[in-house]
């Protein structure tokens, strides 16, 4: 990891593509579903880029999260503050300011706590399900694609599935907390 964070240091154009490979697809995804079009995204993976950069050469940056993980966040940060300023223009210094990097932080660590919950919850339920949730939220499958792998006749019926699959996660997670409440009551 360490040397893919050199390169970005060095604006060397494969850590770059590599970066973009691995990321834009979510990037991409998560603006159109954000009132944004392809353009947005692309517009907002290059502003992502150059915080980046600008945060890897801070002497006491330290990323605390994958490297992936660290630049949805800007782009989710970013992209929150395109849609709630109305002219779509940021200024370089609210970019660098140390709220951001407080959000992008607090993005980081609710990610991680979302991903967790969801992962410990996916070992409870059944394999199926379990798989199909996987595919849905961290391989981020679209429903098509998701009716083609599992051979589901529609999409109807894919979406009826992960309903069922979601209702089993729901009903553990509520079973916990009722758990939870009457372990803290006796």
């Amino acid at each position: 990891m360490n040397n893919i964070l050199d390169d970005l240091k060095t604006e060397n154009n494969f850590a770059f593509g590599k970066l973009y490979k691995e990321n834009f697809s979510k990037i991409l995804s998560f603006v159109k579903n954000n009132n944004g079009s392809k353009i947005d995204a692309e517009d907002l993976f290059q502003d992502a880029m150059l915080v980046l950069v600008e945060k890897l050469r801070q002497d006491h940056f330290l990323l605390t999260a994958s490297i992936n993980t660290y630049v949805y966040a800007i782009c989710k940060n970013l992209w929150f503050k395109k849609l709630r300023s109305r002219n779509f223009e940021l200024s370089i210094d609210e970019i660098q300011s140390y709220h951001f990097q407080e959000s992008i932080n607090e993005s980081i660590e609710n990610e991680k706590n979302y991903s967790e919950k969801l992962k410990g919850y996916l070992l409870k339920i059944t394999n199926h399900c379990s798989k199909l949730i996987h595919d849905i939220f961290f391989n981020e499958k679209e429903i098509d694609q998701i009716q083609k792998d599992y051979g589901y006749s529609s999409k109807h019926n894919a979406q009826n599935q992960k309903h069922k699959c979601v209702q089993q996660i729901r009903k553990i997670k509520l079973e916990e907390e009722k758990l939870k409440k009457n372990n803290s009551i006796g």
